[in-house]
């Protein structure tokens, strides 16, 4: 397929993000970008979305290699979808969702992780900004610390990966991936829907947040303002032996998602227009690559730290703290760039910001700012 490479949106370490045009249909379309020589993380993405079909999953257009400014490059070419993520959608509307719409992209996040675990796959990190909003609704994103699971043989080989405020307990103890994790984070990215933040906001860093959800017994808060079917749904997402929480297929079937639920309360905020261009979205902004996990003993923490206690849990699985790269916000909603003088491959227009997504000092400055690296 020929195209043409338009605005850079995103760029991490070792990966960039742009919008794209066919030049035989003129439609638009995202495209993930490294070199050649160092995309296997790429490649891998691009064989788990290559083997996916689902409404409720981010849909994989091909790949293709470049040259471009004398560099050979892999690009992973994706769908686009202008509604930006569910993060971006919340603080849109006010810093929270009203019950319905919750109930409305949990029921399509459930769809896409049933599927997903129907055919042996773990997430491993859901959470609001690996959840897009497009006109059809929610779809899951960036696979890239998505891995096979194997229950009969106890799970995977893969070291454990995500973001440590939405890790499951036995995931924060190094001890197993499965299926049951991914549960436990649509929970905490339902306290996200309802909140603004994510679970285990009194707490100040990943290390003390980890041990907090490894061995402390306690769950994440409930918001008290949900509903009796809300709070009970919740808590089975949110029950720490992972044998006892629901599955998404028992979840799909739960009275919260029925439809109408009497006794919801909506919670009224300001709405925004669907977005008409591709201006008027900033998934991509805050798009992730998955690299080898880090070793977390290189870090220097004393004998008798809480990471140190964590590391003797399992010193063959060591958690990776976050699955993304220090992404550079390249456009956000603030910005003016017109992509309309953009010609010619390998073309990229940047605004003036040039900070990281990782940047603090708003609701959303999370315990880990969700791409903290230690």
């Amino acid at each position: 397929m020929e195209w043409i490479r338009g605005q850079t949106i995103g760029r991490g370490s070792s990966a960039t993000v742009s919008v794209a045009t066919s030049c035989q249909s003129g439609d638009l379309f995202a495209v993930k970008s490294a070199e050649l020589f160092e995309s296997e993380f790429l490649k891998r993405e691009q064989r788990i979305l290559s083997s996916l079909n689902c409404p409720q999953i981010v849909k994989y257009l091909g790949s293709d290699i470049t040259a471009e400014n004398g560099k050979l490059m892999y690009n992973l070419f994706m769908e686009y979808v202008s509604g930006g993520t569910l993060t971006d959608t919340i603080q849109k509307q006010g810093g929270r969702l009203d019950e319905f719409s919750i109930k409305s992209h949990t029921c399509e996040i459930l769809h896409g992780l049933e599927y997903l675990h129907s055919n042996g796959l773990v997430h491993c990190d859901i959470k609001g900004r690996n959840i897009l909003i497009g006109q059809n609704g929610a779809k899951i994103a960036d696979l890239g610390c998505a891995r096979w699971y194997d229950e009969e043989s106890g799970g995977s080989t893969t070291p454990i990966a995500g973001t440590p405020v939405f890790m499951a307990p036995e995931v924060a103890r190094g001890e197993e991936q499965g299926f049951h994790a991914d549960v436990w984070a649509l929970g905490c990215t339902i306290i996200e829907m309802a909140t603004g933040r994510a679970p285990w906001t009194d707490v100040q860093d990943p290390v003390s947040a980890l041990y907090r959800i490894a061995f402390s017994g306690e769950v994440p808060e409930f918001p008290s303002f949900l509903s009796e079917k809300a709070k009970d749904f919740l808590s089975k997402c949110l029950r720490r032996d992972p044998k006892q929480r629901w599955t998404a297929n028992q979840l799909l079937k739960h009275p919260f998602l029925d439809e109408p639920n009497s006794d919801s309360k909506r919670i009224e905020v300001p709405r925004t227009n669907s977005p008409t261009s591709i201006l008027d979205q900033d998934f991509w902004d805050s798009m992730e690559v998955s690299e080898t996990p880090r070793n977390l003993t290189h870090i220097g923490f004393s004998s008798n730290s809480a990471i140190e206690r964590l590391r003797r849990i399992s010193s063959s699985k060591i958690p990776n703290w976050s699955c993304e790269d220090d992404w550079i916000t390249i456009r956000d909603d603030n910005s003016e760039e017109s992509i309309s003088n953009f010609s010619g491959e390998g073309d990229q227009f940047m605004t003036t910001s040039d900070e990281p997504t990782t940047s603090s000092g708003s609701d959303s400055d999370w315990i880990n700012q969700e791409e903290e690296e230690l």
